[in-house]
């Protein structure tokens, strides 16, 4: 059998990505306590339905064997897909429970990732999405209200009008407004991701944090920063490059309605879009270790 890894040492990392998770969350906190939003960092905890606290428990990855010394080690590992030994001197992820709770649904993952990493990626949709989703809404209609649009109403809604719109992500189009729905070249649905998704969308690659989070310990929590970090990056492009106006809030602005903005955005994406097919190698070859495959 293999040794554990002492106790010492994985606490030490724990401790670590405590304070990596807290540099990222300890401001969304305090407003959240304050009742107040940020249209950009709190994002992440508005639209994926992970809290702070899930973020910062520390996952080793499957295989590896941790040392428990005491009842405060054993407590942390109190929890859902661990197993320990009858003495409770060593903790693991419980890959079979895992497996039986999540199996069905990782493989939908898996599928996901795979045809999306192989799929070739469009980068001309200029992030029109948050354009589509405030379309012929009135002021009191609109999302973001604490956040002004950057062009009157009656731009903003020619803006849509004079593009080609070519949303391929399924949670994007869902808010669309109705006028803008039928504008879009595709029709994504729930359904039909596996066939639609491709590596230049910028939703697809912030939704691999959910991937990585989904799959719980499966996936080791540097992999899951490290998707975090790209979905928060993705966010600030995605609202520099929206309607609304955050430069009062210390953002840019893309504008993609000229030329020059339209050339940021893609070349913004494209690095974007490298890096998420980094991410999903990585989240594939975690599936893979425990016995996922795409179908």
């Amino acid at each position: 059998m293999t040794s554990a890894l002492p106790s010492p040492d994985w606490r030490a990392l724990r401790d670590a990505h405590a304070a990596r998770i807290a540099e990222r969350t300890d401001a969304h906190i305090a407003r959240r306590k304050a009742g107040k939003k940020h249209p950009v960092e709190d994002f992440l905890f508005t639209y994926y339905p992970f809290k702070a606290g899930q973020l910062a428990k520390w996952n080793p990855g499957p295989g590896i064997r941790l040392e428990l010394e005491s009842d405060s080690d054993r407590r942390y590992f109190d929890r859902r897909w661990y197993m320990g030994d009858a003495a409770g001197t060593v903790a693991e992820v419980d890959v079979e429970s895992w497996m039986a709770d999540r199996g069905d649904g990782a493989k939908f993952i898996a599928s996901l990732l795979r045809s999306t990493l192989h799929r070739e990626a469009n980068f001309g949709c200029f992030g029109l999405h948050e354009w589509a989703m405030v379309y012929r809404l009135s002021e009191e209609q609109r999302r973001h209200q604490q956040v002004p649009l950057r062009l009157s109403r009656e731009a903003t809604d020619a803006v849509v009008e004079g593009h080609r719109i070519r949303c391929s992500h399924h949670d994007a189009f869902r808010f669309f407004t109705e006028p803008a729905r039928p504008l879009n070249t595709m029709q994504p649905s729930r359904e039909s991701m596996v066939r639609d998704e491709q590596p230049g969308c910028l939703h697809a690659g912030m939704d691999l944090y959910k991937w990585a989070m989904k799959i719980g310990p499966v996936a080791d929590s540097d992999l899951v920063v490290d998707c975090f970090d790209l979905a928060l990056d993705i966010r600030t492009l995605d609202m520099e490059a929206s309607p609304y106006d955050l430069r009062g809030w210390g953002y840019g602005v893309v504008a993609v309605e000229t030329a020059e903005g339209k050339a940021e955005y893609m070349a913004r994406q494209r690095a974007f879009s490298e890096r998420a097919q980094s991410l999903r190698q990585r989240l594939l070859e975690a599936l893979s270790a425990v016995g996922v495959h795409a179908a």
